[in-house]
């Protein structure tokens, strides 16, 4: 979800309204998302490397989580949504972890959906950490297939990624998911994030609906796509 600073900025404002107004973009595409059937969407939310921000910027964005939590938690219960966290939630500051325990917890047996916030996530840092667990579980060489790495991931039982988005022209996956992305279909754009609407959601899911995805074998064995 790129784009919230430089928003603000053409703006003439600060970077906690490009924040704010990021916020909000957050819900209307979860909304968007659920009233489409998509079953699993994964927010990228707040890297490992954001740490590197400003403090003052860092404590604004998890205050502004903690409201978006507590204003949207009654919303994901009625609509039967599963909260989850891709990330090092203990690392957090403790009003954080609390606030998003309690969501967790209340969520759990969420049915229509699953809402992944990607949050002091690192994937460079769930595969090391796949692999530290497949050793302390005793797992020998030749019992590790993909699918027990893939049960150690934060993501596991969950299908990999279909279709990544990334807003504001960047063109990189900034360490995002990066084994579970192995074929997943990717869609950039310019928009800035607080700007990207439902509409432009849909041509994102136009535009991977019109692509065919072989996963190794040839087109005429996968067929023509209509």
């Amino acid at each position: 979800m790129d784009g919230n600073g430089r928003w603000a900025k053409q703006r003439g404002l600060p970077r906690s309204e490009g924040h704010k107004a990021g916020s909000e973009t957050a819900k209307r595409i979860l909304d968007a998302c659920h009233a489409r059937g998509i079953r699993h969407l994964t927010l990228y939310t707040f890297s490992r490397e954001n740490w590197s921000r400003p403090k003052d910027e860092v404590s604004f964005l998890f205050d502004l989580l903690q409201s978006f939590i507590k204003r949207e938690l009654g919303k994901l219960v009625e609509k039967s949504v599963q909260l989850r966290v891709l990330g090092e939630l203990e690392e957090l500051p403790f009003a954080t972890r609390q606030a998003l325990r309690l969501a967790i917890n209340k969520t759990r047996g969420g049915q229509s959906m699953i809402l992944n916030l990607a949050l002091n996530y690192s994937g460079r840092d769930e595969i090391l950490r796949a692999c530290r667990r497949l050793m302390t579980d005793g797992v020998s060489p030749e019992e590790i297939t993909e699918e027990a790495f893939s049960q150690r991931l934060y993501t596991a039982g969950q299908p990999d990624p279909d279709l990544i988005i990334r807003t504001s022209g960047e063109l990189r996956l900034s360490n995002y998911l990066l084994f579970q992305a192995a074929y997943s279909e990717f869609y950039f754009t310019d928009k800035l994030w607080p700007d990207f609407d439902e509409a432009e959601l849909d041509i994102a899911l136009a535009n991977y609906a019109s692509r065919q995805r072989r996963f190794g074998s040839t087109s005429e064995q996968v067929g023509t796509k209509e």
